[in-house]
């Protein structure tokens, strides 16, 4: 037999078989004196494939479960994790944790969600799919995705070509009454393209995954996207440092609004340390703009039925004909800013809730993005950015990109090692959203063109 048929497909997991662990180990924790608590388990389970040259190079299998607890008393808490779920280590972590909490530093805001909020009838979201992917499977799909990159002319190579398929199950329970949990899957593929001309060299790459394999977009789409990338990058020059408009590819346009989610965190608030801490109910965009927060979505990247506290979810708009209308909170946040929680806390195994955003994306504006082109003279379309840096008091941003020069609205030539700076206040205030906007990540933009950034190159 060979390394892919010694690999066989188990029973697909089930979040309720999590239940009566984390039922022990939450008995436990009230044994040793906890006040309150939670806990949180996981199952994953994980397969991918990826070949090299028409054969296989790598089997990546792999199994795991993990249990997570959080242990309040009076102001204090601590929480503690493992991967060890017999009885005697259940054990061995409810009574640490609890010894934890009690020499602890006092925490005000810490304390579960308030019971009034929590989700009683969580929806179903769509977020598994049945379809198990054996490893022959996967391993035909790399073996195609490489076929693909490799037919394009210009291309020198076929690198990491792979498919994936993974599936989970999470439980959640609280000492003030919740439980619940749900299974999720994701299914993916990708692959690098190497090109190469006249002695030089350029790559890119391309990948997708979904919850769903129906919803997965053809290898041969992806695997053309990442060849033609990477074709597109040769002859590769600088431009010389001047102002100039920009237009961020909608690959790469996500990347700003995962600037905006970390500006309006409660946690970034709550601290101070936020370029738009005093933003609240005013415009920060344009009066067109609008951005969705949206964990319900049906088999979104990020969906889930409540939030890291139980708390029942919901779709919010975020930016509302331009203003910022909300910062996100868990409970510990809003406490702290005298709010009431957005259902926005993230819990994983090993710490207390934390705050993040779930299905974010920017509504598609009326314009292709090639009238959005068509429209500059002299300007960079960004294809890949590395190396951002951002200044979370003053909203100062700086990036590395590569892309290609725009000249009299259309396409000129492959640009590389420049930089381009801005204040996000400024950018937020110009961008004009395209309509390309495609739901392939959790956190999503359409091409947006921005007025007056510096460019700095040669």
């Amino acid at each position: 037999m060979n390394a892919l048929s010694d690999i066989k497909a188990d029973a697909p997991l089930d979040h309720r078989d999590l239940a009566p662990v984390l039922d022990r180990l939450l008995s436990k924790a009230m044994h040793y004196g906890a006040e309150h608590a939670d806990v949180i388990a996981t199952h994953g389970r994980s397969l991918s494939v990826a070949v090299r040259d028409k054969d296989l190079e790598d089997v990546d299998n792999s199994e795991g479960k993990d249990i997570g607890l959080r242990v309040i008393i009076g102001a204090r808490q601590a929480s503690v994790s493992s991967s060890d779920l017999s009885d005697a280590s259940l054990d061995k972590l409810a009574e640490r944790a609890v010894a934890m909490a009690r020499l602890a530093p006092e925490d005000p805001y810490c304390g579960l969600a308030d019971a009034s909020l929590l989700e009683i009838s969580p929806p179903d979201l769509g977020l598994f799919d049945a379809h198990v992917m054996s490893p022959e499977m996967l391993k035909d799909r790399a073996l195609e995705m490489e076929a693909t990159i490799a037919s394009v002319d210009g291309v020198s190579q076929a690198e990491g070509c792979s498919a994936s398929w993974s599936t989970s199950a999470i439980y959640f329970k609280t000492s003030h009454g919740f439980e619940n949990g749900w299974r999720s899957s994701r299914h993916g593929t990708g692959g690098m393209a190497i090109a190469e001309r006249d002695g030089h060299m350029e790559r890119d790459y391309a990948s997708e995954g979904t919850r769903w394999l129906e919803d997965l977009p053809s290898i041969s789409s992806i695997g053309m996207d990442a060849a033609t990338r990477a074709v597109a990058r040769l002859g590769a020059k600088q431009l010389p440092s001047s102002a100039m408009p920009v237009i961020f590819e909608r690959r790469v346009a996500g990347s700003l609004l995962s600037a905006l989610i970390n500006a309006i965190s409660g946690t970034s608030i709550a601290r101070g340390t936020s370029f738009l801490k005093d933003a609240i109910n005013t415009p920060i965009f344009a009066s067109d703009i609008e951005i969705i927060d949206d964990p319900l979505k049906r088999r979104g990247h990020a969906s889930r039925p409540w939030d890291g506290e139980g708390v029942k979810v919901k779709r919010r708009a975020l930016i509302d004909n331009g203003v910022l209308t909300t910062w996100l909170l868990n409970s510990g946040t809003a406490k702290q800013l005298g709010l009431k929680t957005t259902g926005h806390a993230m819990r994983g195994i090993g710490g207390p809730p934390g705050v993040g955003a779930t299905n974010v994306y920017m509504q598609p504006g009326q314009l292709s993005p090639a009238v959005l082109m068509a429209e500059i003279e002299t300007g960079l379309l960004v294809t890949d950015m590395f190396g951002p840096s951002l200044n979370p008091n003053t909203g100062d941003y700086s990036v590395g990109v590569s892309g290609i020069k725009i000249e009299g609205g259309a396409r000129a030539h492959a640009v590389s090692e420049v930089t381009i700076a801005g204040n996000l206040r400024d950018m937020y205030k110009s961008l004009t959203p395209a309509n390309d906007l495609v739901f392939d990540g959790s956190m999503v933009a359409p091409s947006l063109r921005i007025e007056g950034m510096t460019l700095a190159g040669e």
